[in-house]
């Protein structure tokens, strides 16, 4: 029987300005789906500073909310909190769903474009191994080519440049697994979510997804070096960064922004 685990999320993104802010309008990818790996007990957002204005599913089936800031406000709160069961499927999640075709998954994006260091990693890989075992083996590679370290990179940095630093975090070694799958013929995918380690509190997390003939979508974390189990939480997927993001928007103003994240999950 699978492991199972009850995890206990709250999520808290506060914006301070230094000035009114007129207008801004926010996306918020922040709510888990159920799935094969996951059931959402409760699950709730609340906002000071601003309102909902509507929800609808995207293309990958994230749960996107629409936020607009209260006009002149100087300080916006989202506070994401629930409770989710994961079940320890050894990162697979199955069959692919949703809207979005599973061709779409080998197209490159300009975080995830393969260059000369994407080419060079997957040439290392030897010939001759099953779908599983080659994946397996890049993510090793990946967590040997990209030593994590905060602070060097951010939202916007490329795979080929995550290579060429040598370091970087979850998200760029998600971006360089997907950038060098899709290079070796397998369609991959960003996912952000939640990751609890050792029962104790810990930050939003990323990893990739490859489709594997006969599994489906396996998750890879090159991070840890371990495919996700049921400390995991899935929020979102996408293509990269951009389309999984927990919050991505505009907003209008002179103002400067300070922004703070907090982020405790921990078992039931």
């Amino acid at each position: 029987m699978s492991e199972m685990m009850r995890l206990n999320i709250r999520h808290v993104t506060s914006y301070d300005y230094d000035g009114p802010v007129p207008y801004g309008l926010l996306q918020l990818r922040m709510t888990p789906r159920p799935g094969a790996t996951q059931n959402v007990i409760a699950w709730k957002t609340t906002v000071a500073g601003g309102k909902m204005q509507l929800a609808f599913d995207d293309q990958h089936s994230n749960r996107v909310e629409l936020l607009a800031f209260d006009p002149g406000t100087t300080a916006l709160q989202i506070i994401s909190e629930g409770v989710v069961e994961v079940r320890d499927a050894a990162g697979v999640t199955g069959l692919h769903q949703g809207y979005a075709p599973l061709w779409l998954f080998e197209r490159p994006t300009p975080r995830t474009q393969s260059g000369a260091k994407v080419r060079a990693l997957v040439a290392s890989i030897s010939k001759g191994l099953s779908s599983l075992e080659a994946m397996h083996v890049l993510m090793a590679a990946v967590s040997d080519a990209v030593r994590y370290k905060i602070g060097e990179t951010d939202s916007g940095t490329t795979a080929e440049e995550a290579l060429t630093l040598g370091q970087g975090v979850c998200q760029d070694h998600a971006h360089v697994f997907i950038s060098a799958a899709r290079l070796m013929g397998y369609p991959a995918r960003y996912v952000s979510g939640y990751l609890s380690s050792d029962g104790d509190s810990n930050a939003a997390h990323a990893w990739a997804e490859a489709y594997l003939p006969d599994l489906g979508w396996v998750g890879f974390d090159a991070a840890n070096s371990i495919c996700p189990d049921a400390r995991y939480v899935r929020v979102a997927t996408g293509l990269d960064y951009a389309e999984a993001a927990p919050v991505s928007g505009t907003r209008h103003g002179p103002a400067e922004e300070r922004l703070s994240v907090n982020v405790v999950v921990q078992q039931q």
